[in-house]
């Protein structure tokens, strides 16, 4: 069964929105590694931003190889989607964030994480932006979904 593009948009928006926690997927020299993170959707679907210490497997991964997938299951479903499980997966790269752009981001993402004012504030904090290029929406195993990002995702 066929979605509408915008459909999808607000299944993903609203997935993003309601859930706090995903699992960020990297690989160093092969070797795959997830991390548990909170992360924070900007600029509408365009970016997933989480904070981590530059000491870290995460990090030192992403400075070797910025492409991450990124996991996040809808633990907070809807009614619309009430006997349905779904899953997003955002594939992307790391970037840093823009120097200009990072007190509002860290600001954004703190209102949203308050329990983590003290990795925020850290010296050793890194703030990491994931510049998507594309969702996939799972709902069941006969019902996985693309959504490739475009120049409307930015609202």
């Amino acid at each position: 069964m066929a979605q509408d593009p915008s459909d999808i948009e607000d299944t993903i928006r609203r997935v993003l929105e309601r859930n706090r926690l995903a699992v960020l997927a990297t690989q160093r020299d092969g070797q795959p590694h997830a991390s548990l993170m909170a992360f924070t959707p900007l600029e509408g679907l365009r970016f997933l931003a989480f904070a981590t210490y530059r000491a870290t497997l995460k990090y030192e991964s992403i400075q070797q190889d910025g492409r991450v997938a990124v996991l996040v299951e809808d633990r907070e479903r809807d009614a619309i989607h009430s006997g349905k499980r779904l899953v997003l997966t955002a594939l992307g790269k790391a970037i840093e964030t823009p120097e200009q752009e990072r007190q509002a981001d860290v600001a954004t993402h703190l209102a949203r994480h308050p329990d983590l004012q003290k990795l925020l504030s850290s010296p050793e904090c890194e703030f990491i932006r994931v510049a998507v290029h594309a969702y996939q929406v799972v709902s069941g195993v006969d019902d996985v979904r693309w959504y490739e990002i475009g120049e409307h995702a930015a609202t």
